[in-house]
């Protein structure tokens, strides 16, 4: 394919870092509470987790109003009901008779106030139930969408595990923490407030007392939960790297089983369990603590509530249906502040958890695209790296000054001793870095100042290591062009010489190929690689060593398949086979960054150098394994 189309087709990568920067661009996201924001934006927020969160209960402020206003009005008639009991005491203790008509009034407003604390719950909890995991639901999709935009140097340096954990860990948080705060912070504190209202009828004094004893409780659980934060903190990272440790494990359990290293890995994950476990314990000692010291504050301060209520009524300061309302409304308040107490201190372990969790995902993007970033465009497409100097991010340089230039239509070959910079060649194409300093042009066109997506979507990769989904073969094709139909996807494998494979499977192309591919073996992996190649089409193809992974009879079966994919295309092919490049125009060869050797196969074989040492090397062994 001649023409670079810009594409607007979106698609999402994995944890994995090679296919989540490799297919970068992101799926479409719903509209709905004004889901389309630049996820550039998220980063803002990595050390402001409250911040977060209010960013997404303000997209959908209309059901947390109603949550709020039912849940007020359900805590204002729960109190209310203690005052009515009031009522019903008072009316009783006028003794039976047929003018006390005060009970029944009583008992239907103690009713009435019941049923509609009753309703009112139950609307917020019916409100909750939609409007909260809408929240989680639109938290870990812009989570993932932000993941995905981070470049390779992100996910080399973190397990994959811990990233995944971190996301449901991230919006499992934030759920608990909305209905921590709307069913046990909010109720007690708006029942102590209004119970303190209530018994100022009675007493203004006790009120005034109680009020400060609430307060004071409640200031001093505080303080004291927010003083065990590092414990909370040590045990979400702990949490998390036990996920991540088990993610990395299940993933190398073939490597584990062929080395029989079961045992020292069991040993390895209890150790890393042993250091959770005392983590966790650690945590939740500490919050033991604070409940311990909250229930001997309670004790104490309900026994001198009785004890002054009891005051009061020998005294007749008080009726019989005061003393109620007063013990009643006391034990609700000392009992909201061991509610609220407990809740915030929960409250702050799962907050921890969200602030360590937000401080590693919303790190800020090391590539973004241009402010005025283009879709690249053009017909063909010449390849040209101008005086590009790149360094490790260690610091170690590998470019200084590096030139190249590849016309439209070309087939590259990269050869050269490991370390001399093919594969960074080819990172650096795809903009998974940046360079230091030159430019890379595409049709004339630098890459930093093309998008991402439309960059990508001209470069089609076929690696060594092939990346493969746990969906079915059809997926894994079509992956190369989500809108291909089942036709296109079937004439791709046969291109690709899949086809004689695929229906030799009981399901066919409906087969599930396991985790990263493991059914297949790794003949069938890289030819499904090529028909995913053959699908998308797009005119700059990069083979990383793609023929490395097949015996020499289905090498045989492929190689026709990868003429035809080349076919007017620029090609870039990474080799140590050199018998895949020998119909190819020109061959690189590369050295500690340099180019020491540059021209058509003829050529470089009849010139002394390395390309002619290794064509003698592998004829040599050729002729060996022949005989």
């Amino acid at each position: 394919m001649q023409h670079m189309a810009t594409l607007s087709r979106c698609r999402c990568g994995s944890v994995c870092a090679r296919v989540a920067l490799r297919l970068s661009p992101h799926p479409p996201v719903p509209r709905e509470y004004g889901m389309v924001t630049a996820m550039e934006e998220l980063h803002q927020y990595a050390e402001r987790p409250f911040a977060f969160v209010g960013r997404y209960l303000r997209r959908r402020w209309v059901p947390h109003l109603v949550i709020l206003i039912s849940v007020l009005g359900a805590v204002g008639f729960s109190v209310s009901t203690d005052y009515a009991l009031k009522g019903v005491v008072d009316a009783l203790t006028k003794g039976p008779g047929p003018g006390n008509t005060l009970v029944w009034g009583a008992l239907a407003v103690l009713i009435g106030f019941i049923a509609a604390d009753n309703m009112l719950w139950r609307v917020a909890a019916l409100t909750g139930a939609f409007t909260f995991v809408g929240v989680t639901g639109d938290i870990r999709r812009d989570l993932f969408r932000h993941m995905t935009g981070h470049s390779p140097t992100f996910f080399s340096d973190r397990q994959p595990g811990t990233l995944a954990s971190r996301i449901t860990a991230t919006s499992n948080a934030i759920f608990t923490v909305e209905n921590m705060f709307v069913f046990n912070v909010m109720p007690p504190t708006v029942a102590a407030f209004g119970s303190i209202g209530y018994i100022a009828t009675v007493n203004t004094t006790m009120a005034g007392i109680l009020a400060a004893v609430f307060a004071a409780v409640v200031v001093l659980m505080f303080k004291m939960a927010s003083a065990g934060k590092p414990l909370h903190h040590d045990f979400a990272a702990k949490a998390a790297s036990v996920d991540g440790e088990m993610v990395d494990l299940v993933g190398n359990m073939s490597l584990v089983r062929a080395f029989s290293g079961f045992k020292r890995e069991g040993q390895r994950f209890e150790g890393t369990i042993a250091t959770e476990m005392r983590a966790r314990r650690s945590s939740l000692l500490y919050l033991e603590k604070l409940r311990i010291v909250h229930a001997v504050l309670t004790v104490l301060a309900v026994f001198g509530l009785l004890y002054w209520a009891i005051q009061m009524w020998e005294a007749g300061q008080a009726t019989n249906g005061q003393v109620v309302l007063v013990c009643t409304l006391g034990i609700r308040i000392l009992a909201a502040t061991r509610d609220l107490a407990v809740a915030l201190v929960d409250a702050t372990q799962h907050t921890a958890r969200l602030a360590e969790a937000l401080h590693t995902l919303l790190q800020p993007h090391d590539l973004v695209d241009h402010p005025e970033a283009k879709p690249l465009t053009g017909q063909g497409a010449k390849i040209e790296f101008d005086h590009v100097a790149f360094n490790y991010p260690d610091g170690r340089p590998v470019f200084t000054d590096f030139d190249l230039v590849i016309e439209p239509g070309q087939k590259v070959g990269l050869v050269g001793k490991s370390g001399g910079g093919k594969s960074t060649l080819f990172s650096l194409l795809q903009r998974f870095y940046d360079v230091k300093s030159g430019e890379i042009r595409i049709n004339g066109q630098n890459i930093e100042r093309v998008t991402q997506e439309s960059l990508r979507e001209a470069i089609t990769v076929v690696p060594q290591d092939v990346s493969m989904f746990h969906r079915s073969l059809r997926e894994n094709i079509r992956y190369g062009r989500p809108e291909a139909t089942d036709e296109e996807v079937w004439q791709a494998a046969e291109a690709a010489r899949c086809t004689e494979f695929i229906q030799a499977l009981p399901e066919g192309f409906d087969t599930m190929v396991g985790d990263r591919g493991v059914k297949l073996s790794g003949g069938q992996r890289q030819r499904i690689a090529i028909a995913r190649a053959i699908l998308k089409n797009s005119p700059i193809l990069l083979l990383d060593e793609a023929t490395s992974a097949l015996d020499a009879e289905s090498e045989q079966a492929i190689r026709q398949a990868l003429a035809n994919l080349m076919k007017g295309r620029t090609v870039i092919a990474i080799a140590h086979r050199l018998s895949t490049l020998q119909d190819f125009d020109r061959i690189v060869v590369l050295e500690g960054g340099r180019i020491i050797q540059d021209g058509s196969p003829d050529n470089l074989t009849h010139l002394d150098g390395f390309f002619r040492e290794l064509m003698k090397k592998e004829s040599m062994s050729m002729s060996l394994a022949a005989a």
